[in-house]
């Protein structure tokens, strides 16, 4: 849709759930909501991983007490977290909206845009008598994978066995076993729960946002609207309505060195590897990584964010002389400016966790990706890259530098690279028309915003 301002006079309020890959598409998507629409927007944030207001001088930010100590923000189970800020967070929210509803000198607010996993605010709004929309920051593939959550237990699918990982779940092909969402909690039961709930509160809400293109997930995106029986708005790929980093949402600060780098290297030559933002492995993983690379012969660039090793700081695995060794075709940053990176002629491919903010990234560039999905969404997303999308191919867990090392050659040489690339750029040109006028994404957008004051003038 062009800018044509039907917002504005109204607010918007928004909140992310505070975690890098969660934070980046909420913002993103107020961004869209303002530039496109003209709403102005306040954004509602926990004090944890809060985001920096002077990135969006034209946003209002509001810090609400989520209660939380250092050594609970310093876990690595980021599901315990989630439902630490659900439960802390309910009544801080409460006070804060109905404060801002009480402005009388401000824009009306139309409608509480939300992550999905802030399941808590459907109960808030339903007190304050404010509609709710839900933001779904994964894709439509994983989420319908989430909505059968009861049935696949009820069929014996969950928990998964080890003894079953190879077995095809017969609702939701192509799926197998080991392809299904798991999460590693010190509370076992806590993430069919959440998820559980996450779906429950989803479907109560006035509709849900979805960071995705109908072109790219049409078959799930049409099983959830039977299913959920409130409006879906599929108006993605948020990132790319505006140039690549026009407003930072990055939690740690980006090393722009590495452009340069990459500015003296081949033609689709390097390998990005990079794992996201929450992501931890083990000294041993991180050494069959280098090595893998290395072996590989293939120029590198990769991320090495601190902390990512468990047990260390930063590099201090790595054998002395690792990169003069490899005779400069290695680059290693502590965090990239990804969105610049996969934009760049020289990258070949991007080894990714498959979160989906880098899996739709990587599409939207024509990067194919080798996958090494570790948790939540991330191995629905993995099985859609490389068995019904193929423009991407798996890594088992945990390989062994010889295995990494084949597949990097798999991915950048020969017959079935060249397929995967052009599979890859097919794709590409579909997420570039969904945003062009009268493309799907743009009339669901034009849609979602009718809605929206709609909602405005019915609560009112």
């Amino acid at each position: 849709m062009e800018e044509k301002h039907e917002g504005k006079g109204h607010r918007l309020i928004l909140m992310p759930t505070p975690f890098q890959g969660h934070i980046t598409p909420l913002l993103q998507l107020a961004q869209i909501l303002h530039t496109k629409a003209g709403f102005s927007i306040t954004i509602i944030h926990t004090i944890f991983n809060s985001p920096d207001p002077s990135s969006y001088p034209h946003f209002t930010f509001h810090p609400i007490a989520d209660g939380l100590s250092e050594t609970e923000t310093a876990t690595l189970d980021a599901l315990h977290l989630t439902d630490l800020i659900n439960i802390r967070c309910r009544h801080p929210l409460k006070d804060c909206l109905a404060t801002l509803l009480s402005q009388v000198d401000q824009d009306p607010v139309a409608c509480f845009i939300v992550d999905a996993a802030l399941y808590c605010t459907q109960g808030v709004c339903d007190e304050v008598q404010l509609p709710r929309l839900v933001l779904r920051t994964g894709g439509a593939s994983s989420f319908l994978v989430f909505a059968s959550f009861p049935q696949l237990r009820e069929k014996g699918y969950l928990p998964i066995q080890e003894s079953r990982l190879e077995e095809p779940v017969v609702d939701l092909p192509p799926l197998k076993v080991k392809d299904l969402p798991e999460f590693h909690s010190l509370h076992p039961e806590l993430f069919y729960e959440f998820v559980c709930r996450v779906i429950e509160e989803c479907k109560k809400s006035s509709g849900v946002i979805w960071n995705t293109f109908e072109e790219l997930e049409s078959s799930a995106l049409a099983k959830l609207g039977q299913e959920f029986l409130i409006p879906i708005y599929p108006i993605g790929p948020f990132h790319k309505y505006f140039l690549a980093g026009s407003n930072s949402t990055s939690l740690l600060t980006p090393d722009k060195s590495c452009i340069s780098w990459l500015d003296t290297q081949e033609h689709k030559s390097v390998v990005y590897v990079s794992f996201g933002s929450i992501v931890a492995i083990s000294e041993g993983e991180f050494l069959e990584i280098a090595w893998g690379l290395a072996n590989s012969k293939q120029p590198f660039l990769w991320v090495v964010r601190p902390g990512i090793i468990r047990g260390s700081e930063w590099l201090e695995p790595l054998p002395s002389g690792f990169l003069e060794n490899s005779g400069g075709r290695g680059c290693i940053v502590k965090w990239a400016p990804q969105e610049q990176v996969l934009k760049h002629p020289a990258i070949g491919a991007f080894w990714t966790h498959c979160g989906w903010n880098s899996t739709l990234e990587s599409v939207c560039e024509g990067v194919p990706m080798i996958c090494s999905p570790c948790f939540g969404d991330q191995k629905v997303n993995a099985k859609y890259v490389s068995d019904v999308w193929k423009v991407g191919v798996q890594l088992q867990n945990k390989p062994g530098r010889g295995e990494i090392e084949k597949t990097i050659s798999k991915l950048m040489l020969g017959d079935e690279a060249n397929e995967i690339r052009g599979n890859i750029l097919k794709l590409k040109e579909k997420a570039n028309v969904c945003l062009s006028e009268g493309g799907s994404s743009y009339c669901f957008l034009d849609r979602l915003v009718s809605e929206i004051l709609s909602l405005k003038s019915s609560a009112s």
